[in-house]
């Protein structure tokens, strides 16, 4: 007899590889209003994320120019940063230019998952669905123009707080709970702390359900060895029950693996 179970998946690093995308937008971001004084590596950027609380890239953003002139002795109260200006400036990069068609790095984004491994696990009777701190657009733009997903079940950026509040993984479970058993096992998929520190944070509102996090390794940590190893460690200390390196290798056998142990 196996266990019921529902698969819920970050996009940014999970469904697209944002390392040249939502990342760059970041680097150009804060290499602009630092004045070209600084540009992050993806190493900067990752050490920025694995504290946890920086999922929105534009508040990364901002968090990585304030650090750069506190290092440099000037206090926040003293910069007095424009946040929607930094908004306005990732968008420009990220989005493009164009306020009526996507024409900017979001045009490049690589996939990290077909639309035919999707419909394995529906196959398999394990629902799906999606909880991410993306934009609605950004979202939509690579599961349905993308993937060619069909209003799949979403929960984004405008609709939830941001990770690692749990609320919107709630209530992506609640979208796709209405005709399934109570009881089904909730899987989270994402690449970062903040999407481990949101099952733990789950499981401590809700400790009646199973949740278990599932960490999927983004293509740029892939790179060297030691920075693959460093990067898995980091998701199982922030909660990860498993780390893959794609996250097609959760099928739906993964999955009943994971769920049974």
């Amino acid at each position: 007899m196996t266990q019921k179970a529902i698969v819920i998946f970050d996009i940014d690093g999970v469904v697209r590889d944002v390392s040249g995308s939502y990342r760059r937008a970041i680097a150009d971001t804060v290499e602009y209003f630092t004045n070209a004084a600084y540009r992050p590596t993806p190493l900067d950027i990752d050490q920025l994320k694995s504290e946890g609380v920086w999922n929105n890239d534009w508040e990364a953003s901002q968090e990585l120019i304030y650090r750069h002139f506190t290092g440099r002795g000037q206090s926040r109260e003293q910069l007095q940063l424009d946040y929607n200006a930094i908004v306005a400036f990732f968008q420009s990069r990220y989005r493009g230019t164009d306020p009526d068609n996507f024409t900017g790095y979001i045009c490049h984004e690589p996939l990290l998952l077909q639309a035919s491994y999707l419909e394995q696990l529906t196959q398999a009777g394990i629902a799906w669905g999606f909880f991410s701190g993306a934009t609605r657009a950004s979202a939509n733009y690579v599961l349905e123009k993308r993937l060619g997903l069909k209003s799949p079940a979403l929960i984004a950026m405008e609709d939830a707080p941001g990770k690692p509040d749990p609320t919107g993984l709630f209530a992506t479970v609640q979208k796709l709970e209405n005709d399934l058993d109570e009881l089904s096992v909730i899987l989270y998929v994402g690449d970062t702390v903040a999407d481990m520190y949101t099952v733990v944070k789950a499981r401590e509102i809700n400790p009646h359900r199973t949740w278990i996090g599932v960490g999927v390794l983004p293509p740029h940590v892939q790179e060297t060895a030691t920075r693959r190893d460093v990067y898995a460690e980091t998701l199982l200390t922030a909660g990860a029950a498993i780390v893959l390196s794609n996250v097609e290798e959760l099928n739906p056998v993964k999955i009943q693996k994971i769920v049974l142990s």
